[in-house]
């Protein structure tokens, strides 16, 4: 057996030692009053310092905060740059915008005539990049200049020019407008890297704020707007490179620590196991590496989170106001991604529940003589919210989503009241519908809703191998004790919800269905990071076992603790995969492929 397999069984032996002390006379018996806020050993300084903590860990390498600035279009014209010194053949770097095209460049070994050196394709997959072009079919010499020639409006922002020992060698304008392609050269790096240029999805989401930007016409129009909208935030902050383009996914990351931490506070009180939630969310791996690329996900699963907590405070005391912001959040994450509308059906059927028992409450006898209760007022109630809740859970959400085309329409010259503005958005709906259901291609890193419960198959978003024998990569998966040791916990949800009716059990085994089971049905091309919002109802299943101990158990803290602490050592050890931080290719491969699908 090989020696990283040894990890995943210590691991498993760990998380079984945990349940083994969650007896089944505990589950099945009332909780007692908790202790624990007499105590006051952790108070909300936890996580405060447990937010900033994270926030430099996650913020860190997480992009170049410096990108070209001025771009060039082309519509075949050329661009001639003169060397400032002959050199030899070497490489030419091209970073590329958002606009896609084609790109000759030519040499000239005496500044006069020109010979083909590499071409470029600057399709969709080429976009935000800095292009390394090898000059290898050029003839022995020195070249003295280069001409840039673009086709079907190839927008480049910065060239530089590399020689055969990997010296950079400054590029001087020529002619025609040269001046834009090489006034920033300082900003060339040695080579491409996911800190200087985009990767995976990002040639999508971060093009499309650009665009939005720019008042263009997005390319990407598979997921409505907001997400992207949001995102666009962090380039108005921080311009037009990595750092901006992945600031506001990774600042939305951040805020989701307090944000589990309330919504566990408002589950199962106290703060030590709201704090312990909180610490399984920072260390899973899934939430860092989707909330540090520049897509949409982690907004959804931000308002995933919002809905639910809001919709929880109904559920406990009646509150309209946070029934109506739970309606508000259904709306922008509904805007963001639709996947929200699963989570939008969550809610649906929790309130149909609600309403389902208090009826029966409603129609039950008080004693032998009672009579059946008049249920007017009843009736009348549940009429008022259903008006209220089509307000909050339909009309807004719907004018929040209608507006979110504004960029759309305001690229078009139409604005919202226009019959061409609601053509706009009556024809994205169709198409994206028609482009999910037919993503079927193969893909080396795809996997099911099965394999996601295992942690059986990561997506892998980045590779590079270096010369030195040391690699860059990174990919979204759970943390395995989160999704070990949360599946588990599911089973714990569905016996106390069954055995002791317990609501807070059925709360959260409702909210994770309703992320998991249309994904059942799906026969699209899928990934482990569908599985993201699921996973934040494991941190809250995880949560409510901890309660459990807390409330039945003076030992308590010992496998509860003990649990979270394991859960950071493994984030520990697998940082460099979820980082990109360079390590080491063959002793990485020994300690982290802890199953043999895991791409590592």
């Amino acid at each position: 057996m090989k020696a990283s397999y040894y990890l995943p069984i210590a691991a498993a032996i760990l998380i079984v030692l945990f349940y083994l002390w969650l007896p089944v006379l505990h589950v099945c018996a009332m909780p007692r009053k908790a202790d624990e806020e007499k105590s006051g050993w952790l108070r909300h300084w936890f996580i405060l310092a447990l937010t900033a903590v994270y926030a430099v860990v996650a913020f860190v390498n997480l992009g170049e905060t410096h990108a070209p600035k001025t771009y060039r279009g082309f519509q075949g014209e050329s661009a001639v740059l003169r060397l400032s010194e002959p050199a030899p053949a070497g490489r030419v770097l091209l970073y590329t915008g958002i606009v896609q095209g084609t790109v000759s460049v030519e040499a000239s070994m005496d500044g006069e005539s020109w010979l083909p050196a590499a071409t470029l394709d600057q399709n969709h997959a080429a976009l935000l990049k800095w292009q390394e072009l090898e000059l290898t079919e050029l003839p022995a010499g020195e070249i003295r200049a280069l001409r840039i020639t673009g086709e079907d409006g190839a927008e480049l922002g910065e060239a530089a020019f590399f020689d055969a020992s990997g010296r950079q060698i400054l590029l001087l304008p020529g002619e025609d407008g040269a001046a834009v392609l090489c006034d920033e050269q300082g900003l060339a790096p040695e080579e491409q890297y996911y800190l200087n240029s985009s990767y995976f999805d990002e040639i999508y989401h971060a093009r499309t704020a650009w665009e939005h930007l720019r008042g263009m016409y997005p390319y990407e129009v598979s997921h409505p707007p907001l997400g992207k909208l949001i995102l666009s935030l962090g380039i108005l902050l921080f311009g037009m490179n990595p750092f901006g383009w992945r600031f506001m996914g990774t600042l939305f990351g951040v805020l989701m620590l307090p944000v589990i931490y309330w919504f566990a506070r408002r589950l199962f009180g106290g703060r030590a196991v709201p704090g312990c939630c909180a610490a399984l969310l920072a260390a899973d791996f899934m939430h860092f590496a989707q909330s540090r690329i520049a897509t949409i996900d982690t907004y959804a699963v931000f308002f995933i989170l919002l809905m639910f907590g809001f919709m929880l405070g109904w559920l406990q005391d009646g509150s309209r106001r946070d029934l109506a912001l739970s309606g508000v959040f259904f709306g922008l994450g509904a805007a963001s991604k639709w996947t929200c509308l699963y989570a939008g059906a969550g809610l649906g059927v929790l309130w149909l529940l609600v309403w389902i028992r208090r009826f029966r409450e409603a129609s039950r006898p008080v004693g032998k003589k009672a009579k059946k209760p008049e249920r007017p007022d009843l009736a009348g109630e549940l009429l008022h919210n259903i008006g209220f809740c089509l307000v909050f859970f339909v009309a807004i959400p719907a004018l929040i989503y209608y507006l979110s085309y504004l960029p759309y329409g305001a690229a078009r010259g139409c604005g919202p009241f226009s019959a061409a503005y609601a053509k706009i958005v009556w024809d994205n709906q169709t198409f994206m519908l028609r482009y999910h259901s037919g993503v079927s291609a193969p893909h080396p890193y795809s996997s099911r809703w099965y394999q996601w419960m295992l942690d059986i198959r990561p997506i892998l978003f980045y590779l590079k191998y270096f010369d030195d024998g040391r690699r860059s990569s990174f990919g979204s998966w759970l943390n395995p004790i989160l999704c070990w040791a949360g599946l588990l916990a599911l089973f714990v949800l569905l016996y106390t919800a069954i055995a002791r009716r317990d609501r807070k059990a059925g709360f959260l085994l409702l909210g994770f269905a309703a992320q998991l089971l249309p994904w059942v049905f799906i026969t699209r091309t899928t990934y482990e990071y569908h599985y993201f919002p699921s996973s934040v109802f494991l941190v809250l299943a995880l949560g409510y076992v901890f309660a459990l101990l807390r409330d039945n158990e003076k030992r308590w803290r010992l496998p509860v603790y003990g649990l979270c602490a394991l859960s950071a050592a493994v984030f520990i050890l697998f940082y460099p995969a979820i980082s990109g931080l360079p390590v080491d290719n063959a002793t990485a491969t020994a300690w982290l492929k802890w199953l043999p699908t895991w791409p590592f």
